[in-house]
């Protein structure tokens, strides 16, 4: 098992980009966008249910051996998020719902096979995304004692095969919802370090979406401007990329002050159309620009050493046009161009 000082070699702040790489002809060149672009990691997502998709043990490598070879061709760290379980996985063939599986060990079996077959080319496996929504969770109401068992097992199964691959929490979705369909990130944390998370991961994914606030801005403030929290009051606290903070005191009231951090999605978005549901918090594509570099420069003169890796969303892949709201928070255009975002991150974070 790994010490938290195993992170070490991860900088504060050090730049990571969501790419699309799965099925996707642009391979080369979103690789050299996001080397080019002063990106060293990249994440992308390895369904579960496409690559053991039929039956328990019969698995399909083709297409996660050239997107792992591609990425290691290009000197670039992999991180890998894993989720969306194949339909055999659960009695009730929830299918497209995301769930996790009747069977945890079908899961970390999974995890297990891809572990030796990729040894040492995914450098990290984030387990799961946003498990404090129900749509994430099979449509049942989150279960946080449920999705430490399955981090903690995802821990052993992983550094069983390969002790130097990092394990990343599922980042979670700021939400003030609560109930059946969704908990707030703060108490489902509080309810995972309850449940045991402690010395099961070696960093916690959080997600840090800036909405309308500049990346400056800490919740206290937000929760004062209605601009900023949506009219919720001290309930959206959560609207600003320091939210993270919020996460952070959690870890630290649990005893987990040396365990780090790392940022699974990040960003702002343009979405500005008039039926959206992202049009309270746009900001024009300048905008995004500024604050993405700015939040760097925070994050690294003010979240040190407790800061790991920081993920924008997205560079975009090449089938999503303006009817997808992702379209709205990429750095770059579907056609692989660039846009004021990825030219302003370029110069910040050094790229060529």
């Amino acid at each position: 098992m790994r010490s938290p000082s195993a992170t070490s070699s991860i900088k504060v702040g050090d730049p990571a980009v969501q790419v699309f790489l799965w099925g996707n002809p642009q391979t080369d060149l979103q690789l050299r966008l996001a080397k080019g672009g002063g990106f060293g990691w990249i994440k992308q997502s390895f369904e579960w249910r496409y690559i053991e998709p039929h039956v328990k043990g019969t698995f399909d490598w083709g297409e996660p051996d050239r997107v792992v070879s591609a990425v290691n061709a290009a000197g670039l760290k992999l991180i890998a998020r894993v989720d969306n379980q194949p339909v055999w996985a659960r009695a009730d063939k929830v299918f497209p719902v995301v769930g996790p599986p009747d069977k945890l060990s079908d899961f970390t079996d999974f995890l297990s096979a891809m572990a030796a077959r990729y040894k040492g080319r995914i450098h990290a496996y984030e387990i799961w995304n946003e498990p404090n929504l129900a749509r994430e969770w099979g449509n049942k109401p989150p279960d946080p004692k449920g999705y430490v068992q399955m981090v903690a097992a995802s821990y052993k199964a992983l550094k069983a095969i390969d002790p130097n691959a990092l394990v990343i929490t599922a980042g979670m979705a700021p939400t003030t919802a609560s109930g059946a369909i969704a908990m707030p990130d703060v108490d489902f944390l509080k309810a995972m370090y309850q449940a045991g998370l402690k010395g099961n991961f070696d960093l916690l994914g959080v997600h840090a979406a800036g909405y309308k606030a500049p990346p400056e801005a800490s919740p206290d403030e937000v929760a004062k401007n209605p601009q900023y929290n949506h009219n919720e009051g001290a309930a959206g606290r959560i609207y600003c990329f320091r939210h993270v903070e919020d996460l952070r005191a959690v870890m630290t009231a649990n005893g987990d002050a040396e365990r780090r951090v790392a940022v699974m999605e990040m960003g702002w978005t343009s979405d500005d159309r008039p039926n959206s549901l992202y049009r309270w918090h746009s900001v024009t594509e300048a905008e995004k620009a500024d604050y993405l570099v700015r939040a760097f420069k925070f994050a690294r003169a003010n979240w040190s050493p407790w800061m790991g890796m920081m993920t924008i969303i997205y560079q975009c892949a090449p089938h999503w046009t303006k009817n997808d709201e992702q379209y709205y928070w990429c750095i770059t255009n579907p056609d692989g161009t660039s846009r004021p975002a990825y030219d302003e991150l370029k110069k910040y974070l050094g790229g060529s």
